[in-house]
């Protein structure tokens, strides 16, 4: 009999076949939230989601020079049209799943209010911690904001570009930088921060999140991909501030 119960099993694990995985590549804006998707994700199936964080730009640079991804989200359109003009990604499964709002924020010891209509931008001691901004989407779409306010010749020489958005959020967190530029969903994430004021919407680009699988992305990776945008994942991503965009 335990002969027979042995054979069994192995025929089983066979039939079962070793669990199914896809990597992903996400902004880092992503991080908490995505974490948390995936940890649902799979209570119900039983899939191997690799995930890896970094700024969109970085993220894209490594996916052109081979980087084993099956599926990645930016946090700008820019990026994935990189992607695209290079036929790095498949084009028919490119979806946007996801806004943001771009907001000034201060450390928690240190609150203030700024005033985003103003004709001059603040008076502060130290740097500004954004992402940089020709590269990471979120210090480009605060360069757009800043140059829409007309402060940006005053403020360029203060800016210390950070790796990505949580770099930048980090920063101000540990009070190293006396006002920074993120996510608004970002600050959700500390109680070390707080949001000094929100950029005006029309002052730069809509934060967009787009996301597509990567030739040769298997099953796996095309079911995450429509996970994120049914109700499960789209009630964690309301939860955590971001628009959903409606497919």
């Amino acid at each position: 009999m335990h002969s027979t119960l042995r054979t069994l099993l192995a025929v089983s694990v066979i039939f079962a076949g070793p669990a199914q995985g896809a990597t992903v590549y996400a902004a880092a804006s992503l991080t908490d939230v995505l974490d948390a998707i995936t940890e649902k994700y799979q209570q119900t199936r039983p899939a191997d989601i690799r995930l890896s964080y970094a700024s969109s730009s970085t993220l894209a640079r490594q996916i052109e020079a081979g980087a084993p991804a099956d599926l990645f989200i930016s946090a700008d359109e820019q990026w994935m049209d990189y992607l695209s003009e290079r036929d790095l990604i498949d084009k028919d499964s490119r979806r946007s799943l996801l806004r943001n709002r771009l907001v000034m924020i201060a450390p928690a010891e240190h609150p203030r209010q700024v005033d985003m209509s103003a004709a001059t931008p603040p008076g502060f001691d130290g740097r500004l911690c954004m992402g940089e901004t020709d590269s990471v989407p979120a210090g480009v779409y605060g360069r757009q904001a800043l140059t829409s306010l007309g402060w940006w010749p005053m403020l360029e020489a203060r800016v210390a570009g950070m790796q990505d958005v949580r770099a930048a959020l980090a920063f101000v967190a540990r009070g190293e930088c006396p006002l920074g530029i993120v996510y608004e969903t970002d600050t959700r994430v500390t109680d070390q921060v707080t949001i000094a004021g929100r950029f005006p919407e029309h002052s730069h680009t809509p934060v967009s999140y787009p996301a597509a699988l990567l030739p040769g992305a298997d099953a796996t990776a095309r079911d995450f991909l429509d996970y994120l945008g049914g109700p499960e994942a789209t009630a964690l991503f309301r939860a955590a501030g971001f628009t959903v965009i409606a497919p």
